[in-house]
């Protein structure tokens, strides 16, 4: 049986994994990383999850020529049935590309990848299993940092080994677009494949107990967004959960039943509950932490658990559970164990992206949150249809909305269309720096570009803010 020591024994190769390994080897620690599936690495957000749907994305809006030019004004070039393969053949490429990428950034750092399970013998040990059944390997750490990621949380009503019925990770291997989809979820990633799916062309019908779709939005923008997927086509069924899903054996229909006994038929579902933490195999009880029911484990503002020399981030974690703060995670996390002064603190601010059609993207405050808190504020708002660029792009339903204090000061950005999530940095920028919108009036940004609403989302603002004096 191999045994080897390490300052750094890592589990998991996805973003947090891979950063925090990487961020340590950089300052000459041993490093190990443990990888079930290596040589595949990555994590979900590779493999199954942000790179991969958003890819699909893309193509989607490629295939059907839609790429921002109206959403009723797209014309489907894919011959039916759909082939999955014609979908997915760009999110092939992408994902190895990706992969190649970490196995470079791994390697160029002398980090040791171990494929296999890794579990806890105590809280200085983890036992590597080959899944080829070979002989175990065991690594010693000074620290262990556990990344190993999430997966989709799967209802027990749901019958899922059925090939029409999905989870959100099972989606990306399908073979032929159907017609019809119900998609179960109102949250980010029930609302980006609800709406990749809606531009090929399929009927599809979005169901939930929510009473509204992606609900930690602005209820403006969220409520601008849902009226986009209707005339996306898509259909919506909120306000009554889904309480049984079945499939036709001879028909091969599935058929979802609501509390209320409403019921919805189409020829696939799609599943999307929430992610559960991958906990399962790592024996946590042999160094007494426990995990939520939801697989989450605990951490403080350091990213250390129970166990001080243990540390967890990413999707293990929970909220936010997005690939950015889990890079930063990561980074912060081994920064802080081994007493590097190169990273203290992960920005207190920083954006949320959600890649539907179309893009969503916010940083700050909603204008429900600042009336919770008593804030005083006004709204600027700056229209895609009064853009050049926007007009370009045929992207008139698209806006940008800043939230400013009486002192000029910004407290949120909220932007729906293309390219929001490209955009919403220079409003995060802004706000880290503690800006006034007199930034963005003071600016000079290209023509025609999508940027310049931020210039006029400020002037309106300041008009705002003027009729209030003259109010008083």
């Amino acid at each position: 049986m191999e045994r080897a020591s390490y300052d750094l024994v890592v589990l998991g190769s996805g973003p947090a994994g891979e950063k925090g390994a990487a961020q340590a080897a950089y300052f000459g620690k041993k490093v190990a990383l443990i990888e079930p599936l290596a040589p595949l690495v990555g994590g979900a957000c590779t493999n199954t999850g942000t790179l991969p749907s958003k890819t699909m994305r893309e193509s989607a809006l490629a295939l059907t020529g839609m790429m921002s030019r109206g959403l009723e004004a797209a014309v489907l070039a894919m011959p039916r049935p759909y082939s999955g393969a014609t979908l997915l053949y760009r999110e092939h490429i992408v994902v190895e590309s990706e992969r190649r990428r970490i196995r470079k950034n791994l390697e160029r750092e002398g980090i040791d990848v171990y494929s296999g399970v890794g579990s806890f013998v105590d809280a200085h040990t983890v036992r590597v299993a080959p899944r080829d059944g070979s002989e175990p390997s065991v690594l010693r750490g000074e620290f262990v940092l556990v990344a190993t990621g999430s997966h989709p949380y799967r209802p027990p009503f749901i019958p899922f080994e059925a090939k029409e019925i999905y989870d959100s990770d099972e989606i990306l291997a399908i073979e032929t677009i159907p017609e019809t989809m119900i998609v179960l979820g109102s949250g980010v990633i029930a609302s980006e494949y609800a709406c990749i799916f809606a531009a090929l062309g399929v009927k599809v019908t979005m169901m939930d107990g929510r009473a509204r779709l992606l609900e930690f939005l602005d209820q403006e923008m969220g409520d601008r967004f849902a009226a986009e997927l209707l005339r996306l086509g898509l259909v919506l069924r909120l306000g009554d959960a889904p309480a049984s899903c079945g499939l036709d054996e001879k028909t091969r229909i599935c058929t979802v039943g609501t509390k209320s006994g409403r019921t919805e038929t189409a020829q696939a579902v799609v599943a999307s509950s929430g992610r559960s933490g991958n906990v399962e195999d790592l024996n946590l009880a042999a160094i007494g932490i426990v995990p939520d029911k939801r697989g989450n484990i605990a951490v403080d503002e350091v990213f250390r658990t129970a166990v001080p020399n243990v540390l967890a981030a990413g999707d293990v974690i929970g909220f936010p559970g997005l690939a950015s703060t889990s890079m930063e995670q990561g980074r912060l996390a081994v920064c802080h164990a081994f007493g590097f002064g190169h990273q203290q603190r992960i920005a207190p601010i920083f954006p949320y992206g959600i890649y539907t059609i179309p893009e969503l993207s916010y940083v700050g405050a909603s204008e429900e949150e600042l009336r919770k808190r008593g804030t005083d504020y006004v709204v600027g708002q700056a229209f895609m249809r009064d853009n050049g660029r926007g007009l370009i792009l045929g992207a008139e339903s698209g806006v940008l909305k800043i939230l400013v204090a009486p002192d000029r000061k910004i407290l949120g950005v909220h932007i729906l269309g293309p390219s929001a999530t490209e955009l919403i940095h220079v409003g995060a920028m802004a706000m880290m720096q503690g800006a006034t919108i007199d930034l963005f009036v003071d600016a000079v940004f290209n023509y025609p570009t999508l940027s310049e609403l931020y210039k006029y989302a400020a002037y309106d603002a300041l008009g705002a803010l003027q009729r209030r004096s003259v109010s008083w």
